[in-house]
């Protein structure tokens, strides 16, 4: 293989090597879509990322090929995540922190599958929680579920609340380090 990077390297025939170190993030591959945006979603999206939502959470694209994608994610403690679906199927593996699912919390070795069009959210614990997303799809949308302004408004507070601790966290593995 080249020393070109991860998006420009050829695909191997039957093996693929990919490195979090050389991994786009999911913004940078755009294989996931903002679905049925309204003026009121992209107001209250333009509201949280100006208080502070791109700070909460990194998103990696490690993997990807038509028919699957395997992304890390590291949302920071208490990082508010909105209620959403995925036009794919996802499986969860959390490996490092922990994350509170409805009543179920979760931890390192924890994790969940969701049919593609299941509403869910969750809330990183106190560390923060890295977790490996396996989707059955390379190009997935989100749809959020939260399209009021008040509500965008609310999560943005959240967001306001936490963002100067979010500062001095770090991942609580070391694969991003």
């Amino acid at each position: 293989m080249t020393d070109a990077p991860a998006a420009e390297k050829p695909a191997a025939t039957g093996y693929q090597i990919f490195r979090t170190s050389e991994a786009l993030s999911l913004d940078e591959t755009a294989h996931m879509e903002v679905a049925d945006i309204t003026p009121d979603l992209e107001a209250g999206i333009g509201a949280a990322l100006e208080a502070g939502f791109a700070e909460g959470n990194v998103v990696k694209t490690l993997f990807s090929q038509p028919g699957f994608s395997l992304t890390h994610a590291w949302f920071k403690s208490g990082f508010p995540l909105p209620l959403h679906t995925h036009s794919s199927d996802c499986l969860y593996y959390i490996v490092a922190g922990s994350l509170q699912l409805g009543t179920d919390t979760l931890g390192p070795g924890d994790g969940f599958f969701l049919d593609a069009g299941k509403a869910y959210r969750y809330t990183p614990g106190p560390d923060g929680v890295e977790v490996l997303e396996f989707r059955t799809q390379e190009d997935f949308d989100i749809k959020f579920l939260a399209k009021t302004l008040p509500a965008w408004q609310k999560i943005s507070g959240v967001i306001s609340e936490r963002r100067s601790a979010w500062a001095d966290e770090s991942p609580p593995s070391s694969v991003l380090s």
